[in-house]
């Protein structure tokens, strides 16, 4: 039996963040079904880096895996009536619509509580569902700069760089799941359905727990410098540094060991813990000058053999061929009907007793909107009256009416 086997999660969320929180659930057993609009879900018309598939983009199908697809129009009195009689078989319900958007829609948690009590109501937001920020839009590299992480890292004069990933949806979608898991643990105990609230703001703030609390308890102020840095509460040298052919990542070195490796007095003249703060850039410009003088291969050797923390700088290319990721395992494979074989990132974490696996590919959409409705007790003729009247729609592929 999977972890949240028998837990039926309704995701009506879009793009990053809610559905890979729901696809987290999915993973570890859960029935979610991700309710579309007739048209589809936004990300399946649009995908990070143009990549469009055949039918169903690589953004898509990265986010909605082990899922089920009913098509639903909520704008429509009998479509919201067919999810309303959903709500009443659900655990969960994640949504993450603008503020202000599900009470139009009439899928609050006041109105779906009072249908299902004991529902876990997952709401995610931008900024929190009030306040002056409430309105303005969530979005990944918006909420990156007003983290104050992105000053951490830069070189003095140079703009504040993103991190080249959508790091704020990541961590929104994380803290929804561990929120929704907490609720549904509170839920066993009790009985009792809630409200989870989660924004992308808080979520990327207490990420940065150690550093801000750096500042605020410990009041250092974040100081860039002149030279290679990765991290302004760290000691050089830290950071990425390059190569006669290449680049190096390089944390927590010993000046003492540098200079024996590299056979350059002057570091000897900076102790680590002392100096490695108020002397950054004159450690980070020596590192930079000798690492320039051999290649990557040659360092990653002698550095890593004087017990140096060193790494190679991948790009996606060489990542999904470093031998440490294909002995964990790190991506998964499986067959998708339309766009064939499919290689996408696998699990953050294992349990023991199972093993998590894709037992569903991202769904075509309304894929499964004739066996999820059939499940409430609808009739294929009551659900073909849905299709006709524009309250609903089926994928001809997905699962065949009866009298077919």
């Amino acid at each position: 039996m999977k972890v949240l086997e028998g837990i039926r999660v309704l995701d009506v969320s879009i793009a990053m963040a809610g559905p890979f929180a729901a696809q987290k659930l999915a993973d570890l057993g859960a029935d979610v079904v991700k309710v579309e609009p007739l048209g589809g879900e936004w990300q399946r018309h649009v995908s990070a880096g143009g990549a469009r598939g055949n039918e169903v983009n690589a953004s898509f199908l990265s986010l909605n895996r082990n899922k089920r697809s009913v098509s639903l129009n909520l704008k429509h009195d009998e479509g919201r009536a067919a999810l309303l009689e959903l709500v009443r078989t659900a655990d969960v319900f994640l949504q993450n619509y603008r503020p202000g958007v599900a009470a139009r829609l009439g899928v609050d948690y006041d109105t779906l509580r009072a249908i299902k009590p004991d529902l876990v109501y997952v709401s995610m937001s931008g900024y929190g569902e009030t306040g002056p920020y409430s309105a303005k839009p969530g979005q990944d590299v918006l909420l990156q700069a007003l983290s104050g992480g992105l000053h951490s890292a830069r070189r003095d004069g140079e703009a504040p760089r993103p991190a080249p990933f959508f790091l704020v949806d990541a961590f929104a979608a994380y803290s929804a799941f561990e929120g929704t898991m907490a609720a549904l643990f509170h839920r066993q105990r009790t009985g009792e359905g809630q409200r989870v609230d989660v924004n992308m703001l808080d979520a990327i703030i207490a990420a940065q727990m150690q550093e801000l609390s750096v500042f605020t308890v410990g009041g250092v102020p974040q100081e860039s410098s002149d030279e290679i840095h990765a991290h302004s509460y760290i000691r050089a040298p830290y950071g990425i540094y390059p190569t006669r052919d290449g680049y190096l990542a390089i944390s927590f070195a010993e000046t003492d060991v540098l200079a024996r490796v590299f056979g350059d007095d002057r570091l000897e003249a900076y102790e680590s813990e002392r100096d490695g703060f108020t002397h950054r850039d004159a450690i980070s410009r020596l590192v930079t000058e000798n690492l320039a003088r051999e290649t990557t291969e040659h360092w990653l050797d002698a550095l890593g053999a004087e017990g140096v923390w060193v790494g190679p700088v991948h790009d996606y290319a060489s990542l999904v061929h470093d031998p440490q990721v294909a002995h964990n395992g790190s991506f998964v494979e499986y067959e998708h009907p339309t766009e064939g074989r499919v290689t996408t990132p696998g699990f953050a974490f294992r349990l023991g007793s199972q093993t998590q696996e894709v037992y569903r590919p991202a769904p075509l959409n309304g894929q499964h909107t004739h066996e999820v409705l059939r499940e409430i007790g609808l009739s294929d003729e009551d659900i073909e009256a849905l299709e006709r009247g524009g309250a609903a729609h089926r994928d001809p592929r997905g699962t065949p009416v009866a009298s077919a």
